[in-house]
């Protein structure tokens, strides 16, 4: 198989073509005027044949080099075109934008989705709060909300963190009356415990080392749910200890239906996670939003975060 021709060099000798001389070209394309002559020599030497006659006062065009621009000036204009509507289409915020987050998210998100479609009137939102997690984003959806604790896992998608929740472990003041107040994280291990399904996947809880490491804990729990709502409303009825984000839990903090229970470790945050399948297919409309939830949770419940935001594949 021939090698291919480099297509950069065809470029510029369509461009000392088109403007009828080296040193107009090199002014268009912001290129010395040696890299101009060397890569119309070097697109010479491939073909096996002379493109331009050069005299002090003249640039022609051979018949090699007037059939090679005919045929490729076209196709160069087209992909210039087409790099050209890309990038608007990048660019510009119109258009759908498909997504879905938890059935607990929209208590942090809709009126953040609210404001953003308000500023953004082009922009066709669909959101599903039916479907959850990573799994979805094989299907056609743009971008999925996700609630997680402790270490991410490897994963083939792009996850750009949105807010840090901060955690705190609470019970029924009716259930410490029973089993007393534990001081340490190994004691829950024979005590009653919810599991948020979401978040911990059914693995043990995790709470953050002096060091920053992730320690788990294997708990009991015959009440496991897939919602942080569900956990405090049965933490709430003295079912077990509940691991949840604290922002929730203020009013029945205050109110006394809930106590919070201090241990020697704290609990992993949670973390919101923006999630999408692939770096570079990411539209300016989720960059966007991305970018605004981010803001608009730095201002409420997350502490602040770093201004470059972290992704990882």
């Amino acid at each position: 198989m021939r090698d291919a021709l480099d297509l950069n060099a065809v470029r510029v000798y369509a461009a000392v073509v088109d403007e009828q001389s080296f040193a107009g070209a090199s002014r268009l394309l912001a290129m010395p005027s040696s890299n101009v002559s060397r890569h119309v020599a070097a697109l010479e030497r491939k073909l096996g044949t002379r493109l331009l006659e050069r005299s002090t006062r003249h640039l022609r065009m051979t018949e090699a080099g007037r059939l090679l621009y005919e045929r490729a000036k076209p196709l160069l204009d087209t992909l210039l075109s087409t790099q050209e509507e890309l990038g608007a289409v990048q660019r510009e915020l119109r258009g759908p934008l498909k997504m879905c987050m938890p059935g607990e998210a929209p208590r942090l998100l809709a009126p953040i989705l609210a404001e953003f479609c308000s500023l953004h009137p082009g922009i066709e939102l669909e959101c599903d709060t039916r479907m959850t997690g990573l799994e979805v984003l094989r299907e056609d959806v743009d971008l999925s909300i996700v609630f997680h604790r402790g270490h991410q896992e490897d994963s083939a998608f792009i996850t750009r963190e949105l807010a840090t929740l901060p955690s705190i472990v609470v019970a029924a003041p009716s259930l410490l009356a029973k089993t007393g107040i534990p001081r340490h994280v190994r004691e829950l291990k024979s005590l009653p415990c919810i599991t948020t399904l979401s978040a911990l996947k059914g693995q043990p809880w995790q709470f953050q080392g002096a060091a920053g490491e992730i320690v788990k804990v294997p708990v009991r729990s015959r009440y496991r749910v897939n919602s942080g709502e569900l956990a405090v409303a049965g933490a709430r009825q003295g079912i077990g200890f509940a691991i949840v984000a604290a922002y929730p839990c203020q009013d029945d903090l205050a109110a006394g239906r809930l106590q919070e229970v201090p241990l020697d470790l704290r609990p992993a945050p949670l973390q919101l996670l923006g999630a999408y399948s692939h770096r570079h297919s990411v539209t300016a409309r989720v960059r966007a939003l991305l970018e605004l939830i981010q803001v608009r949770l730095a201002e409420s419940v997350s502490p602040p975060m770093e201004p470059r935001p972290r992704e990882t594949a």
